[in-house]
């Protein structure tokens, strides 16, 4: 039974964010919320500010609106499981390259990447690109070596002068690979190959410590619900999301949702779902997928853009992994349409930039739709009223993909 709460105004809201693959300090998100919150409230005409988040727990922030005349105060708090992901990217230059073989040993060997390829293509060439631009690096650094050694092999034949420029350039390749590694921000491969590698591993079984994590999020959101608000909402943005999932599939099984309480939301932006779920090991994430997509104890909107090369857009990720149930009412799966909700200037400005338009959910469209995140974080109404009657895009895709299809007991 969906929460009374459902269609009330709301005027207090808890809202749990959840990250994808990120290693940086969610203060990050807060900066973020700041600053493109009050570029969406100059554009749309309400107020919006934000203050330090009362009490001790998790890192958030309080935001203070007002839109539609509405006044309306909601905690954000970041679900963190950025040491985790800090500690998965640790690894040596060496190591980085055994995971590249081993992540691509588990995509092509169990099918799944030519499944994903069914789908979109962004998101594949996404996962590949790390993969081109490693052996590229170590390339040119065998070229480097080789160089080196040829040009001053031409001084002189002896042996130990030999010896000595085969050294020096196996010294410059080394030199230019840890300069690739140091300089990763600009180019996101060894990045990129540990967000891969990271479920790859398990073969997208969630790693004991993850599961820890995401028990401690359901315990804060189950808290959350027995607050005096009148929604609880989580977002769950790109590998995000399908934690989000699992965390929410956990709580609603243990019984604490219960029906009175506050309204629960879920959103799922940019997400990149398949990416595991089409992994042999992912019963735990498929089983998830399909027990949520049947409960009416929550409302779960799934938006993604064509525009995201990093998220299968507009793919409904329980149709496509296989698991759909009878009784399937969630996600309701639409699209940010970023080439109609920004201008042409700021689209061709953001155009290029993968990972910012990857963030774009999170941030202020200047020409916005019925997809507002400030509204939907800290207006007044659910995200069930807010989309209530709302139609999936037409063009998403719902049909079964995935090879793997078996669930957790």
């Amino acid at each position: 039974m969906v929460s009374k709460a459902q269609g009330k105004t709301v005027k207090t809201r808890r809202v749990f964010y959840i990250p994808g693959y990120d290693p940086i300090h969610p203060r990050r998100y807060r900066e973020l919320y700041r600053k493109e919150s009050a570029a969406q409230a100059a554009i749309s005409g309400y107020e919006i500010g934000l203050k330090p988040k009362a009490g001790r727990g998790n890192y958030g922030w309080q935001v203070d609106a007002e839109i539609d005349g509405q006044q309306v105060t909601a905690q954000v708090e970041v679900l963190v499981w950025s040491d985790i992901v800090r500690e998965s990217m640790s690894s040596s230059i060496p190591a980085t390259y055994w995971q590249l073989l081993r992540t691509a040993w588990v995509y092509i060997g169990s099918g799944a990447l030519w499944r994903l390829m069914r789908l979109r293509k962004g998101p594949v060439i996404a996962a590949l690109y790390p993969v081109g631009m490693l052996i590229a690096q170590a390339l040119l650094a065998v070229a480097l070596g080789l160089l080196t050694y040829g040009l001053l092999g031409m001084l002189s034949d002896h042996w130990a002068a030999r010896l000595a420029f085969a050294a020096l350039g196996m010294g410059l390749g080394i030199a230019l690979l840890r300069w690739f590694k140091k300089k990763d921000g600009k180019f996101f491969a060894y990045y990129l190959m540990h967000d891969y590698a990271y479920s790859a591993a398990t073969k997208g079984a969630n790693p004991p410590q993850l599961e820890a994590r995401m028990a401690t999020f359901a315990d804060a959101i189950a808290a959350a619900l027995t607050d005096d608000v009148d929604e609880v909402l989580v977002v769950g943005h790109s590998s995000g999301a399908h934690l989000g999932v699992s965390v929410l599939a956990d709580l609603i099984r243990s019984g604490r949702a219960a029906e009175g309480g506050p309204a629960l939301g879920f959103l799922t932006l940019g997400q990149v779902v398949p990416m595991v779920s089409f992994l042999p090991r992912a019963e735990r994430l498929r089983s998830d997928l399909r027990y949520l997509s049947a409960r009416d104890e929550l409302a779960w909107v799934d938006v993604t853009a064509p525009g995201d090369g990093c998220a299968f857009a507009l793919c409904d990720p329980v149709s496509v992994s296989g698991v759909a149930p009878e009784g399937k009412r969630w996600p309701l799966v639409f699209s940010a349409a970023f080439t109609q909700t920004l201008s042409p200037a700021r689209w061709k400005a953001l155009r290029w930039r993968f990972f910012r338009l990857h963030f774009q959910y999170l941030c202020a469209f200047d020409r916005p739709r019925d997809y507002d995140y400030f509204q939907i974080t800290a207006g007044p109404q659910t995200l069930a009223a807010r989309y209530d009657g709302r139609s999936a895009s037409k063009s998403r895709i719902d049909h079964a993909v995935s090879k793997y299809t078996s669930v957790a007991a």
